[in-house]
């Protein structure tokens, strides 16, 4: 049987002036309108299809490819506004509907926007929901201390910056440990800190360990060569201005100029560090 909102290999069954009819199994037959339709296809007796619902809500297939499918996250542009919601670009000539009870705050035209796509089964209606939280944290979250993480910035808090995790989960960054600029939107990589026992998830931007430690070495020497081999910050400067350097934390900076240092591949000077050469 056919799935609305996802794409699917279809049997054709019969061939007429406006297109092609595909077998949907218990949702009938679906028209792929002719422009879509390719001589391939008619061969090989098949067509790898998109099904939705077109602006009369009968089922369409189309070889268009949108920005995103049923049970996905994107963050996709408003193209206008009516009545009943707000209507997004998502790569279909019909565009992707937002009922106003399914955003948080009203959408504006031109404005982007992360949202859920999803098929409102009393209608059959593929549509979108920015109210993303009635589709995450559904599942306990099964993650490890210090595992790597898909990370979307959704919003800033007093604590921190809530971020979307894997697709599955919500989780926090907390304020005193993010040492770079956060873009809402945004998509970066990112770190378990832990799942507390109300599974609340906290995370990190940093690597843990000693391979967190290493990149930042690794960082802070090519800083030093791009600067002639000495710069003015040592673990006497303040951890304003290590941040806004190197976008890390001083305690973190500290690990990476002791490590060097051990390694002799820096020396201290009363002024900053320098590099040694090799």
């Amino acid at each position: 049987m056919a799935e609305i909102g996802k794409f699917n290999t279809l049997e054709i069954l019969r061939e007429t002036d406006n297109g092609v009819y595909l077998d949907g199994g218990e949702h009938g037959e679906i028209l792929m309108p002719r422009k879509y339709v390719e001589e391939e296809m008619k061969e090989r007796g098949t067509a790898e299809v998109f099904v939705y619902t077109d602006s009369e809500d009968r089922l369409v297939a189309t070889t268009e490819k949108p920005l995103a499918t049923v049970g996905e996250f994107a963050r996709l542009t408003v193209k206008a506004t009516a009545k009943y919601g707000a209507f997004l670009d998502w790569g279909l000539a019909k565009d992707l509907l937002v009922p106003f009870s399914e955003q948080r705050s009203k959408m504006q035209e031109g404005g982007s926007y992360w949202v859920y796509v999803y098929l409102d089964l009393l209608t059959n209606r593929v549509v979108a929901s920015a109210k993303l939280h009635k589709f995450l944290d559904n599942t306990p979250p099964e993650y490890t201390n210090g595992q790597e993480v898909s990370l979307i910035i959704l919003e800033e808090t007093d604590l921190g910056y809530k971020a979307i995790v894997n697709l599955e989960h919500t989780g926090m960054l907390y304020k005193n440990q993010v040492f770079r600029k956060l873009e809402i939107g945004s998509q970066t990589k990112g770190y378990i800190a832990k799942v507390r026992s109300d599974e609340k998830i906290d995370l990190i931007l940093e690597e843990p360990g000693y391979e967190k430690v290493d990149s930042i070495s690794e960082k802070i020497l090519a800083e030093l060569e791009a600067s002639g081999g000495f710069m003015a910050v040592s673990d006497k400067s303040s951890p304003e201005i290590i941040k806004a350097m190197f976008g890390i934390s001083k305690k973190n900076f500290k690990k990476a100029i002791g490590g060097l240092y051990k390694k002799r591949l820096i020396s201290f000077v009363s002024d900053g560090i320098k590099m040694l050469k090799s």
